[in-house]
């Protein structure tokens, strides 16, 4: 019997997406060094489990992710998947000493950097760069990356060169992927795209994207795939620390006991957190998918584990009733 992976949730353009997405920012050795062996481990476990929906993006390790993840889904056939990357980072060369790495987080040589470029000429040209690392000849979904500053040129330009991409097939599906809410809800609702990649304010800790994002979305018949699903590892274990962070930051106190408070009602209906966490992510109707960066097989088994546990139905209307999630966080 087919598991919840091989469900899929269609966007409005006809882009098939299971309900689990492996993302590829760890396949761009992220923090540390992700090894040949760990990152085909990660990509075999994926795809055995049903997953068929693997994101990237050009920042992540300055092009390494896309070559990486490339090469090993080129050993399945291209209409069998769905690949996803990001635009308006471009990566421009740059001399760099022997051994200097980027300073953006990636453990790769700093033989680019990043300019912010949401231009039509920008996004036309960072397109066809990352088909080509890719090794593919057309994409399925292609969002707009962070363009929290730029929306006077991501909103008209940006947007119009993906609509042009989409309208001559090299594209199927657009979007912009941001971790707030409300700058997407703009997006949703004043330009003509698909699907929102949304990180971090949809989660079993905090909901922002109730106030606009997910009605709009719901509105226009716009996809939402969920990432940061964890709030940056708050949610990831079954008790948090006390010196547990939170975007980046050391988490505040009340966000700790909250998300403790959480855990501890997970525990009584059998479960526990990042299961809950995993699984409240993908229950408002808005949402098409969740994408999760995994850097090995131990990862992505993990991860699919939690999205195919029993989770008892009762846990959601005892976090509601105390106040733990609001009212209508399930749409309904």
């Amino acid at each position: 019997m087919a598991g919840p992976l091989m469900l899929t949730a269609p966007l409005r353009t006809g882009t098939a997406l299971t309900r689990f997405g492996l993302g590829g920012a760890q396949l761009g050795n992220l923090g540390r060094v992700t090894t040949d062996a760990q990152a085909r481990a990660a990509v075999e476990e994926a795809w055995a489990r049903g997953v068929r929906l693997f994101d990237t993006a050009p920042h992540y390790g300055l092009g390494y992710s896309e070559r990486r993840l490339g090469a090993l889904l080129a050993e399945h056939p291209r209409d069998e998947f769905v690949l996803s990357t990001k635009a308006g980072r471009a990566l421009v060369p740059q001399e760099h000493a022997p051994g200097e790495l980027d300073d953006g987080g990636f453990a790769v040589p700093a033989a680019h950097r990043r300019e912010w470029d949401f231009s039509r000429d920008g996004i036309m040209r960072s397109v066809e760069e990352s088909m080509t690392r890719l090794d593919v000849d057309r994409l399925d979904i292609v969002y707009l990356h962070d363009p929290d500053d730029h929306w006077e040129q991501a909103s008209t330009e940006g947007v119009g060169a993906l609509i042009e991409l989409r309208e001559q097939g090299v594209v199927q599906s657009v979007g912009v992927g941001m971790n707030q809410s409300a700058m997407p809800a703009r997006f949703v609702h004043e330009t003509d795209i698909d699907v929102v990649m949304l990180a971090g304010r949809f989660t079993l800790l905090e909901q922002p994207a109730l106030d606009d994002l997910l009605p709009a979305a719901l509105e226009r018949g716009v996809g939402i795939v969920n990432a940061g699903v964890y709030n940056s590892g708050l949610l990831a274990r079954p008790r948090v620390a006390a010196d547990a962070t939170y975007d980046y930051l050391p988490a505040p106190p009340e966000l700790i006991e909250r998300a403790n408070a959480i855990a501890a009602v997970c525990e009584e209906f059998g479960t526990d957190l990042p299961t809950a966490a995993m699984q409240f992510s993908l229950r408002h109707p808005a949402v098409a998918s969740i994408v999760i960066g995994c850097r090995d097989r131990t990862q992505t088994a993990s991860n699919l584990d939690r999205l195919e546990a029993e989770v008892d139905a009762a846990l959601w209307d005892a976090l509601i009733e105390r106040r733990l999630v609001p009212e209508g966080v399930f749409g309904d």
